[in-house]
């Protein structure tokens, strides 16, 4: 087994996941009196540094490492806890901790003053502890576990400002929503324990493992357990229809936004179903790649027209999200998690500078005691001749997310788009719509990050005053995002920024495709998507720079892009009131009917325990009382006659001889 120096990989990644949950413990146990945050940023450099060199680097391309302990045991089947090290575990590991760390050293500058900052960095460390412990469980039951708990932690972020009532909204629509995939999980794990007796992902994924040896179920029965997970994912990885809590989510902190739309809790879902792909069937395989091209289509269409900045960004993320679905649905998972890769990086960008943005939006609605909302675009304008470092970097990342040459995110899409079309057409038909709408969704996200882009920092500021009192960001924020801007460029993941073949993330996986490669797609897709973008881009700083807009603001497409399609709506007066409804049709039958029938039959009870109480203390009490009283009197007078005094038997025999005179002279 590889180590460096005497800590073992496995070993190395214990470690790397324990050192966020000591954070945890000690933010809890100091509270108040920790703020700094200095506790959990050593954490997560630690972890950091430790998965890089001792987990990452000993790990990848070499055989794959697996280490358990027997965790309890039921009847004859004994149930492991382990940890799982091969490239995809220590790729997701080393992503967790690579992104976790410029957020927390963000968030130093970014939630500086905030009351609650001491539960802030508590929830965090634990928010990376089931995370990073996600990654390297070696079974599904331990995966289910830290499941949960990345769901819990992420209840307690977007609802860290409790006190807006907006947030206490999105924390419990979230963690509702979250609960339906959740039970999709665990029917999943239930259906493959039924199956195969295991659920370690080495006996039943490794080349020899159950999966593979034993005979699998009927059809029906593998396209329930495939769907089962996948239904998992669908509410995790925020697809439709289940991705309506992501953009409430926003109502937490803009630094806890970049973390759960980068690498963290959104990317759980693409990693469990790359992690179990093999069991999904063509059935499923498609249905995932059908829902991922509706996520990516709609929720790029209903980012057209949002007005809020961080809004955008979470509809982009479903939408991307959407894009690794399809990568799935067609076989080519290495493409997903590449594209989750690069994406976990611009991504985790865009959300720090839209934070940078906002921060001085706040501070200059403040300044000026203006009525905005420092998070509409619609409000903002101008700002790249007060933020200039802020404006390239956001660029940067939002080309990495449009797919432009020389980006990390024109590879991954790539890698994705030209394997989709490729699986298309060898199929043919209908199967042509998916990628048709995986083109069709890239071109609305260079629309609508060129619209964010020109409405933020081009034109004019849109508020009338002498002085703006806009800086650029402070540098524990800038240096971060600088960070992030370079992981945004191609180099870091391939050598070559045109070919996707040679990204170190695809080589480390090589997966046979059941397609065959079309090689004219490689030229044709890339260039043929760029000069598009550009058109595109060309049209946006005709419509929101020079002001040259020609539709209607208030058009039914814009209200349904606005509004997301009403589907809140549609689920409020659907699923919601009926329930609340039924629900209280239940409240008031139980009130009423099944109360009122306990009730009565209690009063009936208690009436005919009173008139018992009263026959028996007046009558059967009353008659057996009398006797007994009787008794007593008589045996009073008896042993009054026979007490030994001579006047007392005179007096006796007197009285009885007088009553029988009496009784002769009155017969």
């Amino acid at each position: 087994m590889p180590s460096t120096g005497t800590i073992s990989a496995t070993a190395a990644s214990l470690l790397v996941v324990a050192l966020p949950f000591l954070a945890f413990l000690i933010q809890a146990i100091l509270g108040r009196k920790s703020q700094s945050g200095w506790v959990s940023i050593l954490a997560i450099s630690l972890s950091s540094i430790i998965s890089g060199i001792c987990v990452f680097a000993q790990v990848w391309n070499q055989p794959s490492q697996h280490s358990s302990i027997t965790w309890f045991t039921i009847g004859e089947h004994s149930f492991q806890v382990g940890v799982l090290l091969n490239n995809l575990t220590v790729l997701m590991q080393f992503l967790v901790c690579i992104i976790a760390l410029p957020v927390h050293i963000y968030s130093k500058a970014y939630m500086k003053g905030d009351p609650g900052i001491h539960r802030y960095w508590m929830y965090l460390s634990l928010f990376c502890f089931a995370m990073l412990g996600l990654t390297i469980a070696d079974n599904l039951l331990m995966m289910y576990i830290f499941w949960e708990l990345v769901g819990f932690a992420s209840y307690l972020l977007i609802g860290f400002w409790f006190q807006k009532e907006s947030a206490a909204q999105a924390n419990k629509k979230a963690f509702i929503i979250n609960r339906i995939g959740d039970l999709g999980f665990l029917l999943g794990i239930a259906s493959i324990y039924s199956l195969y007796g295991s659920l370690n992902l080495v006996e039943l994924f490794s080349q020899d493992g159950l999966f593979y040896s034993m005979p699998a179920g009927s059809t029906g029965w593998m396209t329930f357990t495939g769907f089962c997970f996948f239904l998992g994912a669908m509410a995790k990885s925020a697809q439709f229809p289940l991705h309506v809590w992501l953009p409430d989510a926003m109502e937490g902190p803009t630094a806890v936004s970049s973390l759960i739309h980068a690498a963290t809790m959104v990317a759980a879902g693409v990693f469990l179903l790359s992690t179990v792909f093999p069991i999904f069937n063509n059935t499923v395989l498609l249905l995932i790649a059908s829902i991922g091209t509706i996520t990516a289509v709609i929720s790029g269409y209903f980012a057209l027209a949002q007005r809020d900045i961080k809004r955008i960004l979470a509809f982009s993320t479903i939408s991307q999200l959407g894009f690794m679905m399809v990568a799935i649905g067609v076989g080519a998972w290495d493409a997903a998690i590449f594209h989750l890769v690069t994406h976990a990086f611009f991504k985790c960008l865009l959300f720090l500078a839209a934070g940078a943005v906002i921060h001085e939006m706040v501070h200059f609605k403040e300044k000026h005691q203006l009525d905005i909302d420092p998070q509409d675009i619609q409000q903002m304008g101008g700002l790249r001749k007060y933020m200039p470092k802020t404006f390239v970097l956001m660029t940067i990342a939002s080309l990495a997310l449009a797919g432009f040459p020389l980006s990390s995110g024109f590879l991954s899409k790539d890698a994705i788009l030209i394997s989709t079309f490729e699986w298309g057409i060898q199929h043919g038909g209908l199967y042509l719509l998916i990628p048709i709408g995986l083109v069709l969704a890239s071109l609305m996200t260079a629309f609508y990050i060129g619209r964010l882009i020109f409405k933020v920092f081009f034109g004019e500021l849109r508020q009338d005053v002498s002085s703006a009192g806009i800086h650029e960001a402070s540098s524990s924020m800038l240096w971060p995002m600088i960070f992030l801007g370079l992981c945004s460029l191609f180099f870091v993941f391939s050598w070559n920024p045109i070919a996707y073949h040679h990204a170190f993330v695809l080589e480390g996986f090589q997966l046979n495709y059941n397609f065959a490669e079309i090689h004219s797609l490689h030229l044709i897709l890339p260039i043929g998507m760029t000069l598009s973008s550009i058109l595109l881009w060309v049209l946006g700083y005709q419509w929101y720079v020079k002001q040259r807009y020609p539709l209607q603001e208030n058009s039914l497409l814009n209200r349904l892009s606005l509004n997301q399609g009403y589907l809140n709506e549609i689920y409020q007066r659907v699923i919601i009131q009926p329930v609340v409804s039924f629900s209280n049709g239940l409240y008031w039958f139980d009130r009423n009917i099944i109360d009122g029938i306990v009730n009565a039959s209690g009063s009936v009870v208690r009436v005919l325990g009173q008139a018992s109480a009263w026959i028996d203390r007046n009558i059967v009490d009353g008659f057996v009382n009398g006797i007994a009283g009787s008794t007593y009197y008589l045996g009073h007078l008896l042993r009054w006659v026979q007490n030994g005094r001579l006047q007392n038997y005179l007096g006796f025999a007197f009285t009885v001889l007088l009553i029988g005179l009496l009784y002769l002279i009155l017969k």
